[in-house]
C-alpha cells in the first residue's frame, strides 16, 4: 500500500504530519531530547529494528532536524544531534506529554514528570496565544486562510474564513 504524500498540501498539520505522522518519528525525537544521540543507545531504548531507525534518523538529518555528527573513526560513528529545526519541535512532544497524562494516565499517575529548570515546579505545557497569553481552546479561535493558501483552491472546511 502507497503511503499518501502530504509535504505539498496547503496545510501546516498536513506537512507536519508528513515528516512526524508515523509512530516512531516523535519517539526517536524524544530519546534525542532525552539525551540519546548513538544509533546503538537508541535502538536499544526503543526496541526499534535497526533498519526502520535508520530510515527515521535519516529523514530527520535530511530534513534538518537532527545533524549527523561524526564522533570516531576507524570505524566511523556518529551521534545525531538536535538542530535549532528539531529543538522548536519540544512544545509539540510536551503538549502530547501533556494531553497523554490528562487522557491516559492510569491512576498511578503520568509515566514521566517535567520539571522547569527556570523555577523548579514540575510543569505541564499549556498552548497560549502568543499575542495576549491566555490558553487556547477550539472555541476560541477561528481560521482564516493565509498568505501561503494557493488562490484556486477550496478551504479545507466551512469553519475557515477568506482573508
Amino acid at each position: 500500500m502507497k503511503r499518501t504524500e502530504f509535504a505539498s498540501w496547503p496545510c501546516s498539520i498536513a506537512r507536519s504530519v508528513d515528516l512526524l505522522g508515523d509512530w516512531w518519528t516523535p519517539l526517536v525525537l524524544r530519546e534525542a531530547f532525552l539525551g540519546v544521540r548513538r544509533f546503538d543507545d537508541m535502538q536499544r531504548s526503543l526496541g526499534i529494528g535497526r533498519n526502520v531507525l535508520t530510515q527515521r534518523l535519516k529523514r530527520l538529518v535530511d530534513e534538518g532536524m537532527l545533524d549527523r555528527v561524526l564522533y570516531q573513526e576507524k570505524p566511523d560513528r556518529y551521534e545525531y544531534v538536535l538542530t535549532d529545526k528539531g529543538r522548536d519541535f519540544y512544545p509539540v512532544l510536551a503538549a502530547m506529554i501533556a494531553w497523554g497524562d490528562q487522557w491516559l494516565s492510569g491512576e498511578e499517575g503520568p509515566p514521566i514528570v517535567l520539571r522547569h529548570k527556570a523555577c523548579g515546579h514540575d510543569m505541564s505545557a499549556k498552548v497560549v496565544c502568543s499575542e495576549c497569553g491566555e490558553p487556547i481552546q477550539a472555541r476560541d479561535v477561528r481560521a482564516r486562510l493565509g498568505p501561503g493558501y494557493p488562490p484556486d483552491t477550496p478551504p479545507p472546511g466551512p469553519r475557515v474564513e477568506r482573508a
